[in-house]
């Protein structure tokens, strides 16, 4: 059982930056992939970026336009993702996911979820 923690969220700017954590509670981190999605009020969650389990392989959706970076530190069970030139259609509730399998995009392929953080970007 994995338990996930998500913290960084809150009310923004467009243009300004945030960086959102994710914290696990495992002693397995390493072994999984893990991943970021968001979900906008009467929309479906999607995919915003997946880390591998070392870290070394990222992917990220191909609306963020470079503008996300997801990175990880297995010593301290910790994944963030670096949200920068936030825009308005950003907002949304954030969730951390971690999967037994590779990155993944789809977010069913991901077992363990958090309670989600708010991001709010005003124009």
């Amino acid at each position: 059982q994995v338990q996930l923690l998500e913290s960084g969220g809150g009310l923004v700017q467009a243009g300004d930056s945030l960086r959102l954590s994710c914290a696990a509670s495992t002693l397995t981190f390493s072994r999984y992939a893990m991943g970021w999605f968001r979900q906008a009020p009467g929309k479906e969650r999607e995919f915003v970026a997946a880390i591998s389990g070392s870290g070394a392989n990222t992917n990220y959706a191909d609306s963020l336009e470079g503008r996300f970076t997801i990175s990880r530190d297995n010593s301290r069970n910790s994944m963030t993702l670096q949200m920068n030139s936030l825009k308005p259609e950003d907002t949304a509730n954030y969730y951390c996911a971690a999967t037994l399998y590779t990155m993944r995009r789809n977010p069913l392929e991901y077992s363990y979820w958090g309670q989600g953080t708010q991001v709010t970007v005003s124009s």
